[in-house]
């Protein structure tokens, strides 16, 4: 008789070892690989500005009409002849010094020196209109004689209302500009630059008359002393009205102004809104097939790349930085940037990686000390006034990012670790509770042959001792 021995038991805890350090090995490789390309991501990440985009006009730019940041600028500070674009300066300047309801009555120069083959149309010597059919008939129909006659209104003479146009491009910071007439008709002493003519079509859009004309797709003159039919208008724009178009429709767009002689080509000013950022566009010395194409791009690339990031309400400045205004040499007190106050970043760019300086400026409000400016990738991304507060609120200049919007800034090395940690613990638990499924199953077997080899060697004494007491008998 020969007993069948259990199988040897399988030592599977050192395969378990071998997987959990394994795991543990790999884990710890990719956090140094990941602690190594931080710096790199991080550095990358603070220098970019997106850039990426082929713009065939000469000159372009787009800038955020809220805060004057500028996403994006292709040769902006070259002067330029503008055409008829020059007629936005002429309606914010009509809008800041005169009423709507006032009469303009045209000279025989506003008509004469305008008309014939120029855009017009059509009135006469002596006919009246009031300031709002006329700024309507400049912007929709860009009618040069209703350009000269409102500059004559306002200033008196068409020389006097030059001064106030150039005059108004120098405060609002024009640099490289200059005018000579109030239509934008061939000079070689009229010119202005992307970037100035962004400044000037920013603050002509922040008027709400200028909002609601530019924007206006047709409108009709009434009969006049000298019509006596209605003369109807039609915006030019093509991203805001299908007149002559349907091709190049834009949604979102809030209005503009075409521009084009040949010394010119073709000239662009356009406004368009997604979500709640207001973007404007201008494009120089472009063609026929260009300045639509080249501005419908430039807003899509800006839309899908930028975004806003509020900075107000919760920025305590101390020390040095506080102490720039003047102001708080020896009690210094807390101050918050003005509500209302956001920058603008790239979206793929981490809001803790823009800098800001605190400058002193003159102001009015009494509670104004000075403002903040806002850096990034060697971009201005923004500002805000800088008040004084009386309640003590804790925060890092950019904690305030509570409300309606949250920005989440993610960790990547914690991430990492944290994935590691959990995959080695579920793959662990899993083998582990294999393991044990697979020793329940060994020690029952085992326990079965056992009690098996028990109960054959109980039959087997038994048959002995039975015929050992036979052989007795």
């Amino acid at each position: 008789m020969s007993n069948k021995k259990a199988p040897p038991k399988k030592n599977k805890r050192p395969l378990i070892i071998r997987i959990v350090a394994l795991i543990v090995g790999i884990g710890m490789i990719l956090i140094m690989l990941i602690s190594a390309l931080l710096p790199v991501i991080a550095a990358s990440a603070a220098g970019y500005w997106p850039d990426s985009i082929e713009v065939a006009s000469d000159a372009a730019i787009v800038m955020d009409a809220d805060t004057g940041v500028i996403l994006y600028a292709k040769d902006e500070h070259t002067p330029y002849y503008p055409a008829s674009i020059t007629k936005i300066l002429t309606t914010l300047l009509a809008i800041e010094n005169s009423s709507m309801d006032e009469i303009v009555t045209f000279s025989k120069d506003a008509v004469e020196k305008n008309e014939g083959k120029n855009s017009h149309i059509s009135r006469d010597i002596g006919e009246k209109m009031t300031m709002e059919q006329c700024l309507y008939a400049v912007m929709l129909e860009s009618a040069n004689e209703c350009a000269y006659a409102v500059g004559e209104h306002v200033a008196g003479d068409i020389g006097s209302f030059v001064d106030m146009m150039n005059d108004r491009a120098k405060e609002l910071g024009c640099k490289n500009t200059h005018f000579n007439n109030a239509n934008g008709l061939p000079d070689e002493d009229h010119y202005v630059s992307a970037y100035d003519m962004a400044l000037i079509a920013r603050e002509a859009f922040s008027d709400d008359t200028f909002q609601t004309i530019t924007g206006t797709r047709a409108y009709s003159i009434p009969p006049t002393n000298t019509h006596n039919v209605p003369t109807p208008l039609n915006n030019h724009h093509a991203m805001i009205n299908n007149y002559k178009t349907n091709a190049y429709l834009y949604e979102g767009c809030l209005g503009g102004k075409t521009g084009y002689t040949d010394a010119a080509g073709y000239t662009l000013v356009t406004y368009a809104r997604r979500g709640d950022m207001t973007l404007v566009c201008v494009v120089l010395s472009s063609t026929q097939e260009s300045y639509y194409t080249d501005t419908i791009n430039l807003f899509n690339y800006c839309f899908d790349n930028f975004m806003f990031y509020p900075v107000a309400g919760q920025e305590d400045l101390f020390g040095k930085e506080a102490a720039k205004t003047g102001l708080l040499a020896e009690n210094v007190n807390l101050v918050t940037v003005s509500e209302g106050s956001r920058i603008v970043l790239p979206k793929a760019a981490q809001v803790n990686h823009a800098t800001y300086e605190v400058v002193p400026v003159k102001s009015k409000n009494r509670d104004v000390i000075g403002e903040i400016r806002y850096t990034y990738a060697d971009h201005y991304v923004g500002k805000g006034e800088l008040l004084y507060r009386t309640t003590d609120v804790e925060g890092y200049p950019f904690s305030n990012l509570e409300g309606e919007e949250e920005y989440l800034q993610i960790d990547i090395l914690f991430v990492a670790i944290a994935v590691v940690s959990v995959t080695a613990a579920v793959i662990v638990f899993l083998r582990l509770r294999s393991w044990s499924s697979d020793e329940i199953v060994r020690r029952r077997r085992l326990h079965t042959e056992a009690k098996m080899m028990e109960f054959k060697g109980t039959v087997i004494k038994r048959n002995i001792d039975r015929r050992g007491r036979r052989r007795k008998r």
